[in-house]
């Protein structure tokens, strides 16, 4: 997953990159060739689900006497994902008989420990669209064998510790991701598809109550308040319409939000998206909120800090009190919401009560 960031590229056209599941399919492809005495692919071609036919090239070829296995450099793109630059490789070897094609977890990459993710516990962290993808490579050049597919990426452990994957239970690396087998450079869904794993994880888990917070500061400060297992805490970054969403169809009992003053004004004014490129805290909206004697010098404040410290804490829980009626609204009355509001310190100065 993607670092959280208020970051706005610039306007120059931004490159698309490759998941790994494209990766890993491509590093199949190749090795697989190899393994049938027809030599490693490289550059090797793959159809993506879509119908596009990107070329990759080799990083890595090795053959034994019954396995064979090729890498490629994953390509996110203008993406700044964590997995950009990393080794994918696929050794491909003989499976047992009737076994068909199987999947299996090399170095760097996950085993799924916890349930309610696509795959269940105990498998490799390899996604069911990029399994599909090496199961049709597989079928089309070596129809009816058994074959045995590990991944394996070299710096995986290191990286997974960037990601969502060890809160997820997903342990010893990163996942083979991709439905499309496109990276979108700054694309929400990657994240919002987050976002959805981490309540699907919680409910499954049989928790009642999860927390969507838009950075590490609130995350830690509703920790500490709070203190429920750490499946509960989703870093909802600034998607909570993403979050609000999901749980109003996938319900849970109680769901906190937690965030800086600044963005969940905004939450407040009505926006369900909080980056700060796509929307703005009303200035005017927040002095309304104010004593008569305030109102003027709110309305002429920098920023909603400054503001803060005009309402201190009765201002910080009337915007908690607002932010909590506009997410009641979106999901209905199956799902309780209460709000925290965070200052720059990481410390709780508003709640909805």
């Amino acid at each position: 997953m993607n670092e959280s960031a208020d970051h706005v590229p610039d306007d120059r056209p931004l490159r698309r990159g490759w998941t790994t599941g494209a990766c890993a399919t491509a590093a199949t492809r190749s090795a697989l060739s190899a393994l049938l005495g027809h030599g490693f692919e490289d550059p090797v071609t793959i159809t993506l689900p879509g119908g596009q036919t990107p070329s990759f090239a080799l990083a890595h070829e090795a053959l034994g006497e019954d396995w064979a296995e090729a890498g490629i450099i994953k390509d996110a793109g203008d993406d700044p994902d964590v997995t950009h630059g990393a080794l994918v490789i696929a050794r491909v070897a003989a499976g047992s008989s009737g076994s068909g094609v199987t999947f299996h977890a090399g170095a760097g990459v996950g085993i799924v420990t916890k349930p309610g993710l696509p795959i269940p516990p105990r498998e490799p962290a390899i996604n069911p669209v990029p399994r599909r993808m090496m199961r049709a490579v597989a079928e089309a050049l070596a129809p009816g064998r058994d074959i045995a597919i590990t991944l394996s990426i070299p710096e995986g452990a290191r990286l997974a510790e960037k990601t969502w994957n060890p809160r997820l239970g997903i342990v010893g690396g990163l996942s083979i991701l991709g439905t499309t087998g496109i990276v979108v450079p700054y694309s929400c869904a990657a994240w919002i598809a987050s976002i959805q794993r981490g309540v699907d994880v919680a409910r499954a888990l049989g928790l009642t109550h999860v927390v969507g917070s838009t950075g590490d500061a609130s995350e830690k400060a509703a920790m500490g308040r709070l203190g429920l297992p750490i499946e509960a805490y989703l870093d909802m970054g600034d998607f909570v319409g993403g979050l609000l969403k999901y749980v109003k169809r996938h319900p849970v009992a109680r769901v906190t939000i937690v965030g800086g003053f600044a963005k969940l004004s905004k939450l407040a004014q009505g926006a369900m998206d909080l980056h700060s490129g796509r929307s703005q805290v009303d200035m005017a909206a927040l002095a309304a909120l104010l004593p008569a004697d305030l109102a003027a010098r709110a309305q002429g404040a920098n920023t909603a800090s400054e503001v803060l410290g005009l309402g201190g804490p009765a201002l910080a829980d009337a915007v908690a009190r607002l932010a909590r009626e506009r997410a009641q609204a979106m999901v209905g009355t199956a799902v309780r919401i209460d709000v925290l509001v965070v200052d720059r310190n990481g410390q709780i100065v508003g709640e909805s009560g």
